[in-house]
């Protein structure tokens, strides 16, 4: 299984590209994550964001993998734990097919991505930049990946 970050944004900054690059590497190749840079919808005074934001969705779903688990992070989606999202990845593992999860543009993700959307997540309930949340995504997918190995990643708890 694969994990595709589909995610609208190009040309992150130096300390982005290496922290999501640290934890991405740290993954298995039986759970890779792989992210799709896209590219952000023209947004001026002549341009409504509403039609940035659903030329930034066609090209999301076109980056989709066919068959894939569809997963939209989206503030209104179902905030998991650690040890949720380690039971969510252990049943993307168990169920063969790839992931994609789909981060939005400053104006959110389309309407189109949200309705094909299989699952809903949301990271937190506070506000992120969206170069940041590439982050967080990849080290809570290796600190979810950690905790299905047994591996002592994740320490709450313990006294």
């Amino acid at each position: 299984m694969r994990v595709h970050l589909i995610a609208v944004g190009r040309r992150m900054p130096q300390w982005v590209q290496t922290a999501y690059g640290d934890y991405a590497k740290r993954l298995p190749p039986e759970c890779a994550l792989v992210l799709h840079e896209i590219e952000p919808g023209a947004r001026g005074k002549a341009e409504p964001p509403v039609r940035a934001r659903a030329a930034e969705g066609e090209r999301m779903l076109r980056a989709i993998p066919k068959g894939a688990r569809v997963i939209a992070l989206d503030v209104r989606g179902e905030p998991w734990s650690t040890e949720q999202l380690s039971l969510q990845l252990t049943s993307w593992l168990a169920g063969g097919r790839d992931v994609a999860c789909l981060v939005g543009g400053p104006d959110g993700l389309a309407e189109t991505c949200l309705t094909r959307a299989e699952q809903r997540w949301s990271l937190s309930r506070l506000t992120f930049p969206h170069p940041l949340v590439r982050v967080i995504l990849a080290e809570q997918l290796y600190r979810a990946w950690s905790l299905t190995r047994g591996h002592p990643y994740h320490r709450a708890g313990e006294s």
